[in-house]
């Protein structure tokens, strides 16, 4: 129903965002290749980029080249690096303003 106002890079990072913080995903879990995760959600790999970056900004993931994408310890960066957390508030709230720009231009047409 709400699926459509949300942009596929979007959902990923609701999907996997939403994983990690239920405790589905723990810290240092590999998360599927990108061409995996492109092929699962049927968008391209560069749309699995910018969803791999949005959940890198908020602190959720990192990256070892050539070794794949690993959920973070979120717990410790949580409570212990205040940037991080203002990264990932600062990401929740453009991706609210986003959907909520969309909701309104939805109920304007």
């Amino acid at each position: 129903m709400n699926t459509e106002a949300v942009q596929p890079y979007q959902r990923i990072v609701q999907d996997y965002s939403a994983k990690i913080r239920l405790g589905r995903l723990t810290a240092g879990t590999k998360l599927p290749s990108t061409r995996e995760l492109a092929q699962e959600y049927g968008v391209a790999a560069g749309t699995v980029q910018r969803a791999l970056a949005e959940l890198r900004n908020a602190g959720l993931i990192y990256s070892h080249q050539g070794r794949g994408v690993y959920v973070s310890d979120t717990k410790s960066d949580a409570s212990l690096d205040p940037d991080a957390r203002l990264k990932a508030l600062e990401s929740q709230v453009a991706e609210l303003s986003a959907r909520l720009d969309r909701i309104e231009q939805g109920c304007d047409d």
